[in-house]
């Protein structure tokens, strides 16, 4: 790991995850990262590819060490492998973002990895064993992995239905780091950090996240995530009022259900009064 990190994303470490990462990427173990959505499971991964492979945000760009790709139920195999594109009279193809990472020796980040179709999910496989390869059916290529190469997952379990969990075949080829969302203390701290709103009304914020989880007890399974209460503390920065930010930001964003909705007011009325 690189000796100093100034330069990477803010991300503020609650657990081990820190150096487990890096081990696993010391030793190219593909990873898995579980928790709820909003929790900074991709502030992560990115500040992890810029502590491990390029400190200077501008060599980050130029050698495309990080490779997202956010996927949904219409993201086919194809899509991340490449396909052949039109040129003039002939064909010619063209690597997809997984090709690219496997060539180069990027770290590939595949967010939310069960929304994607269940073909995309085998395709992966040949790349979380010793094997490292990764084959291209319509030009019959095996593309040995680079040796910087790294494969990063992430899914919700909690969000998922059971249709589109993810398959223990696939689940038990990765090391598995669980996220959650951050105790207020700490979650006041990345609000603060991230929206340069001051501390009291981080602090109101993320009390105001730890209320709304504790509706889950009581049938409201969303939650809130820190995304949004960030959200909501950058309105505020920006001089909208505290109840009009939270309304906009958090409950407006969270439900329909008018029930819900009041439930939330009430709450939002006792931290922001």
């Amino acid at each position: 790991m690189k000796d100093t990190d100034d330069s990477a994303p803010f991300y503020l470490p609650l657990g081990d995850e820190i150096p487990v990462f890096a081990a696993a990427y010391d030793s190219r173990l593909p990873v898995l990262l579980k928790g709820p959505t909003g929790c900074g499971k991709t502030r992560f991964i990115e500040h992890m590819a810029h502590r491990l492979l390029a400190p200077d945000a501008n060599a980050m760009a130029s050698t495309g060490a990080l490779v997202t790709v956010s996927c949904h139920e219409d993201l086919t195999a194809t899509d991340l492998v490449g396909r052949y594109l039109l040129d003039r009279d002939s064909t010619v193809w063209q690597d997809g973002p997984l090709t690219r990472a496997v060539r180069n020796g990027a770290i590939c980040y595949l967010d939310e990895i069960v929304e994607a179709r269940k073909d995309t999910t085998v395709l992966i496989h040949s790349l979380t064993d010793h094997r490292r390869v990764l084959p291209i059916d319509k030009t019959g290529e095996m593309v040995q992995a680079h040796e910087d190469f790294l494969l990063v997952i992430s899914y919700n379990p909690g969000y998922q239905s059971v249709l589109k969990d993810l398959k223990p075949s696939t689940r038990q080829r990765f090391v598995s780091l669980v996220f959650d969302y951050p105790p207020p203390e700490q979650e006041a701290v990345i609000i603060e950090k991230e929206c340069g709103i001051d501390a009291a009304n981080a602090e109101r914020l993320a009390l105001l996240g730890q209320k709304v989880r504790n509706l889950r007890d009581h049938g409201f399974e969303e939650g809130v995530s820190t995304r949004l209460l960030i959200y909501a503390g950058s309105l505020i920065q920006r001089s909208i009022p505290a109840r009009a930010a939270i309304d906009k930001a958090v409950i407006q964003s969270l439900t329909d259900d008018g029930e819900i909705k009041t439930a939330l007011a009430s709450i939002a009325d006792v931290v922001f009064p």
